[in-house]
């Protein structure tokens, strides 16, 4: 009879166990990743502006309106591509991995800025260079 009841859980009550742990390990993404952005973004900043300066006087030839759409369109994917650490993030925590993954998230980082920094260089290098 006992098992009869465990059967008959109420799938609204499971809903919102998941809403809520869904809820937790969103805010604990949000505090790991939001600050890093910053980094991500300075590094990337970095490389188009060492890539600029890197063919100077060339690159101040190529300076127009359109350039600097080119590179906000860019800015913004690169923010999105950021995103995607947040469904790898999600996963690992209802995974129940919390404590490695405290541990993997700053390889994430560094392997995730580093693909993006990659990807920049080619992408400023085409710009700029003649």
């Amino acid at each position: 009879m006992e098992q009869i009841k465990n059967d008959n859980i109420d799938p609204a009550g499971r809903r919102e166990g998941f809403f809520s742990r869904l809820s937790a390990y969103a805010a604990n993404a949000l505090r790991y990743w939001e600050p890093r952005r910053l980094l991500y973004n300075g590094v990337l900043a970095l490389v188009v502006t060492g890539e600029f300066l890197w063919a100077w006087p060339m690159s101040r030839d190529k300076l127009s309106f359109d350039l600097l759409l080119g590179l906000f369109i860019l800015g913004v994917l690169a923010n999105v591509a950021y995103c995607t650490a947040y469904f790898i993030d999600l996963f690992v925590q209802f995974s129940g991995l919390d404590a490695e993954w405290r541990r993997g998230r700053p390889a994430v980082l560094i392997v995730g800025t580093a693909f993006a920094a990659t990807l920049a260089h080619f992408f400023a290098k085409g710009f700029f260079e003649q």
